[in-house]
């Protein structure tokens, strides 16, 4: 096979190299202005999304004002040698003896607890979670710079999981502000800074996860966050780019203690309120509407022929200030003090953040139409405990006869099955007796002993009161029918399915 030479392919004139070489200078240009432009567009795009080169001017710049926080407790001793042998065992004097010798037995000792907080007036008030110094004899604070003080609790708020200390120094401190944590998106930069697992000053960061969490408290409204947070973390501040804090670190979702990426942080639009209250009364003092709420879920807003499921519809109104303003079990709360509610955590949220003794305009769905009550507002802390109160029934006579329906077996109530189930004497309705397991009634809780008051969000004291309700809303053309079922005096209302003639 003959291999082909230079040769063989001579080199191209003269005249085509100088076309090449005029062409390359513009492919370069282009090739050039292309990764300029993109270069610019991924500034552009990481600059929009906040991704930082580095947290070290951050961190260096906010962690004079974090805080390392140290509590001492006296613990009561034991009285005996609990857990290791059974009482009146013949071994109890011995090992009661044992733990005399090695400092055990009945004498106190003191327990430490490690937290965080952070400092947020330059007099020295810190902020920090209520669990962390609870019940603690002595609280001491150590600074970045070094230096320890002795804190006095200011006050707490075990509803929101926050304290407030206050510390005596001798120069001004430096202190962080709070942040809009409404603004704070999904998908944001945040830091945390504090005092994991006792290890001192220590920063992690990551991202808002997700927002609006709520884990078990009534005023909830947690940011949840993948920097790393883990024990002695809780109280410290959740701090946006700008080192604002929108969040205070409370508490984390982990099966082994340690972190797995998920934080919550109370968000700091509803520290600050409490902080505030606390700082000038010592105590919160939150509105106290005086119902209690259930969600309107899609087959309650069917049953009252309500166009959408959204409001707190009210269960009950003892004596308090929506009772004085002349609201009513059955309404629907959509609006309150001019803001829409969606739902019963929101209307607790917005009750609870409204300063006590301020009259509001509530707008409430009442039999089809919309009405505005004036509720001047108590106070709830002044408030908890009352329960329902109701005028003694009148005396009815015995209906001893039983219904079938909607899955359940009904009866009147009566002095026998108050007796029997403990029904409250102020209590009128139908008892039931049984429920079908296979049925929706049964499904949705319903239970023997459970007592209807209500149907169609009209009082009912005999089987013809059911029926007639059961009847109008067929007439109207609904598919359920609405009860307001009490358990040991709680309501709430439930709909059912109606049964095809």
């Amino acid at each position: 096979m003959k291999t082909r030479t230079d040769e063989e392919f001579p080199l191209r004139p003269q005249s085509h190299a100088r076309t090449f070489d005029t062409a390359t200078p513009l492919r370069l240009f282009w090739l050039g202005t292309l990764s300029m432009m993109l270069i610019l567009s991924q500034t552009l795009m990481a600059g929009a999304q906040g991704a930082p080169r580095s947290f070290a001017e951050l961190a260096e710049r906010i962690s004079p004002s974090v805080v390392n926080i140290t509590t001492s407790t006296t613990v009561a001793g034991r009285t005996g040698p609990q857990g290791i042998v059974p009482e009146g065992s013949p071994f109890e004097d011995f090992f009661r003896e044992f733990q005399d010798r090695n400092g055990g037995g009945d004498r106190p000792r003191q327990s430490s607890a490690l937290g965080s907080g952070f400092v947020i007036s330059e007099d020295g008030y810190v902020v920090t979670n209520n669990h962390v110094i609870d019940g603690a004899d002595e609280i001491q604070v150590e600074f970045f710079e070094g230096f320890e003080l002795p804190a006095e609790l200011v006050g707490t708020d075990p509803n929101t999981d926050i304290a407030l200390l206050k510390v005596e120094a001798d120069t001004p401190l430096k202190f962080v502000n709070f942040g809009d944590s409404d603004t704070a998106r999904v998908g944001d930069w945040v830091m945390a800074m504090g005092n994991p697992l006792g290890q001192g000053f220590s920063v992690s960061a990551g991202i808002v996860s997700a927002r609006n969490r709520a884990l078990s408290g009534t005023y909830d409204d947690y940011i949840q966050t993948d920097a790393a947070i883990n024990r002695g973390n809780s109280g410290g501040p959740l701090f946006n780019m700008s080192g604002d804090v929108i969040g205070v670190n409370t508490a984390i979702l982990s099966p082994n203690g340690g972190s797995i990426g998920i934080g919550f942080s109370m968000a700091s639009n509803v520290v600050t309120r409490v902080v505030a209250q606390l700082q000038e009364y010592g105590e919160t003092r939150r509105g106290w509407l005086g119902v209690r709420i259930q969600d309107v879920t899609e087959d309650v807003a069917e049953a009252m022929g309500l166009e959408t499921a959204r409001g707190a519809l009210v269960t009950d109104v003892p004596d308090g200030p929506a009772k004085d303003a002349g609201m009513l079990s059955g309404d629907v709360i959509t609006s309150f003090d001019g803001r829409e509610v969606e739902d019963t955590r929101a209307l607790v949220r917005q009750v609870g953040n409204t300063e006590v003794g301020k009259t509001v305009r509530v707008v409430v769905m009442r039999e089809g139409s919309n009405e505005t009550l004036r509720v001047t507002l108590g106070r709830r802390e002044e408030a908890e405990g009352i329960m329902p109160t109701a005028e003694d029934a009148p005396d009815t006579p015995d209906e001893p006869e039983e219904m079938d329906v909607l899955g359940l077996t009904l009866a009147p109530v009566t002095d026998a099955l108050r007796d029997e189930l403990g029904i409250d004497p102020s209590v009128e309705g139908l008892v039931v007796r049984s429920v079908d397991e296979t049925s929706e009634a049964f499904e949705k809780g319903l239970r023997e002993g459970d007592v209807i008051t209500e149907a169609g969000q009209s009082a009912v004291t005999s089987l013809g009161d059911l029926n007639d309700r059961i009847d109008d809303a067929r007439e109207s053309g609904r598919r359920s029918l609405l009860l307001l079922v009490r358990r040991g005096g709680d309501p709430r209302f439930v709909a059912l399915g109606l049964e095809e003639d």
